[in-house]
């Protein structure tokens, strides 16, 4: 049978390495352990039951649905009810350090009597690798190849071929306990836990990372849950953010526009900075700035737009054709060809992130001054020289992006600045006669006078939304009629309020080489939202950021895209853009209110307007 459920019917679980979506029928239908990159576990998101599941759930599929988040923590908490009974299941992946990696489901009796069922169908390599089964002192172990996975319960469970089942009844005051554990499978299994004690350090660890929030302003409830998904998708081994912890979930339903998201984008450096920070985790927002000190050492012209966890180059895309893909969307690909491809704008989001870095004193070393002063050389020499594919990874043509060439005068303003804080030495004079003609080449190629807006691209008349973050830059100020001109141009022509689309990839077939059919890209809703509050139309702001919020399911989780047509949520999920762009939009408007300042991204402390 299929496995698709709606996105919204799933929740978040991780452990800081790997995660898990549970749906509200009590099925983890994706697992990624012990790493985000791993081959999943269980695959049935992307395909069938047959490709890899473990569902705890009432054997009445009507029964009613209430769950949500313990406090400030990622242990989840699901209550199904019907007229013979309540029952309560816990679900978490322990915080456990480098291995073995557990998961936790506990079901509790509260009320009446309830019948449930579990089936446990372990297939290793996104459903390719039927395990080796065997059980032992009560365990049931599945091997296959490097993975092992052992599972235990208090509960008689019934083999059938590749498939472990029971239906049991709990009643109220019973407790029922599944512990899963993935293991090397060169090595023991590993010995039972205690849940209780286990699942109690895992819920004091969440609670002490949130307690370190500072934020305490409005849409507080939705900046600590963004900030709590954006921890689960760090893999805190080396401070990497992955985008998603899934593959392949469509932007569009039965489209092919399915990549995978778990790597490490450089172009949201700047947004994690500033969101880590602006939320008050300057442990983690450290850890990714070493991250990615590491990961881009080398040739700035080897820079990439994307990494692995550890830092690595090579991420060959494949396809799975085993897989029918999310509600048959199909192809489903392993890998990210876009690691090679040449996007200039990384390089503005580089230094201005490591700007950041230093602007808030975290410590650095001569090699960092030297990587840094070499991407500014290699943006000063080749700024104007090379078209690019753009911030949304197209695959057609390069193009010279106008989002790309403001970025790279970002580079050089942010190099600028630290010169003339006195932390760097560069040449300055020499920087500013060259960011005086970025800007004028931006002005005179990038604008189209008669719309009164930028363009995606030189020479070209299209819109882009990217070009909503132009006003964050201090490319020009927020009072410039370009800005407002921009952002009434887009609010014309790529706005179906509250969603805005990246492009109207209808009319650019020749640019992204791709069919048509891209779902509305929710951050760029959310830098609306900033742009109206940059511009002094703040209630114009809140009331964008308050739709936004709505959309969220009722975890609190966003994923990357919104189905204008289905009225529903696409894309993989959650995306940590979409909880980057919410956090610190969250930020500028509570400064917009006088109640916090923010870290504001990209944005010097005040506008450099590009006319000089």
């Amino acid at each position: 049978m299929s496995a698709s459920l709606p996105l919204e019917a799933y929740a978040l679980i991780g452990d800081c390495r790997g995660a898990a979506l549970v749906s509200t029928r009590g099925g983890i239908d994706w697992l990624v352990t012990p790493h985000f990159d791993s081959g999943a576990c269980f695959s049935a998101l992307l395909g069938e039951e047959k490709d890899g599941a473990w569902r705890v759930g009432p054997v009445d599929q009507s029964a009613r649905v209430s769950r949500g988040y313990r406090g400030d923590t990622l242990i989840l908490e699901t209550m199904f009810a019907t007229a013979q009974g309540t029952a309560r299941l816990t679900d978490a992946m322990l915080i456990a350090g480098e291995r073995p990696r557990h998961i936790v489901r506990l079901l509790e009796g509260l009320d009446g009597e309830l019948e449930f069922e579990t089936r446990f169908l372990p297939r290793f390599d996104y459903g390719s690798s039927l395990p080796w089964l065997q059980e032992i002192d009560g365990a049931i172990i599945a091997i296959a190849g490097p993975d092992g996975l052992v599972l235990r319960t208090s509960i008689a469970l019934e083999r059938h071929e590749r498939l472990y089942e029971a239906r049991f009844h709990v009643r109220a005051g019973e407790r029922i306990p599944f512990v899963l554990t993935w293991f090397p499978s060169h090595l023991a299994p590993p010995t039972a836990i205690d849940l209780d004690v286990e699942l109690t350090k895992t819920q004091a660890w969440w609670a002490e990372w949130s307690s370190r929030c500072t934020y305490q302003g409005p849409y507080r409830e939705a900046v600590m849950r963004s900030a709590l998904t954006l921890k689960a998708l760090s893999f805190e081994p080396t401070g990497a953010i992955v985008a998603a912890p899934t593959t392949s979930l469509p932007e569009t339903l039965g489209g092919v526009r399915n990549w995978d998201y778990r790597y490490c984008w450089l172009r949201d450096a700047t947004f994690t900075m500033a969101a880590l920070l602006n939320a008050g985790f300057r442990d983690e927002a450290e850890a990714f700035t070493a991250w990615l000190t590491r990961a881009i050492a080398g040739d700035p012209a080897e820079l990439q737009v994307l990494y692995g966890l550890s830092g690595e180059r090579r991420l060959p895309e494949h396809e799975l054709d085993w897989l029918a893909g999310y509600e048959q969307s199909r192809p489903v690909r392993v890998g990210n060809a876009a690691y090679a491809q040449f996007q200039l704008d990384v390089y503005g989001e580089v230094v201005s992130a490591l700007a950041l870095a230093v602007h808030m004193g975290m410590q650095t070393h001569e090699a960092f001054w030297e990587m840094l002063l070499g991407i500014v050389d290699f943006v000063a020499a080749h700024w104007d020289n090379i078209p690019d594919k753009g911030m949304w990874e197209m695959r057609g043509a390069p193009r010279h992006f106008v989002y790309s060439k403001v970025m790279s005068w970002v580079a050089i303003d942010s190099a600028i600045k630290l010169v003339e804080a006195g932390v760097f030495s560069g040449p300055v004079d020499q920087w500013h006669l060259l960011r005086d003609r970025m800007s004028a080449q931006i002005l005179e190629r990038g604008f189209d006078a008669a719309q009164g807006a930028f363009v995606q691209s030189y020479g070209a008349t299209h819109l882009d939304a990217s070009l909503l973050r132009i006003v964050q830059t201090g490319f020009l100020p927020p009072s410039d009629p370009r800005i407002s001109g921009t952002v009434t141009a887009i609010e014309r022509e790529l706005v179906r309020y509250p969603f805005v689309k990246r492009y109207d990839e209808e009319a650019l077939p020749a640019v992204d080489k791709l069919p048509s059919g891209d779902g509305a890209f929710l951050a760029c809703s959310f830098w609306l939202c900033d742009a109206y509050v940059l511009m002094g139309e703040r209630e114009k702001g809140h009331a964008l950021f308050k739709h936004l919020l709505s959309l969220r399911n009722d975890v609190g989780l966003l994923s990357e895209e919104y189905d204008l047509e289905r009225g529903r949520l696409v894309g993989n999920f959650p995306q940590a853009f979409s909880h980057l762009a919410l956090i610190n939009s969250a930020y500028l408007l509570a400064h917009a209110d006088g109640e916090a300042q923010p870290v504001r991204g990209y944005a010097p402390q005040e506008s450099t307007d590009a006319t000089g």
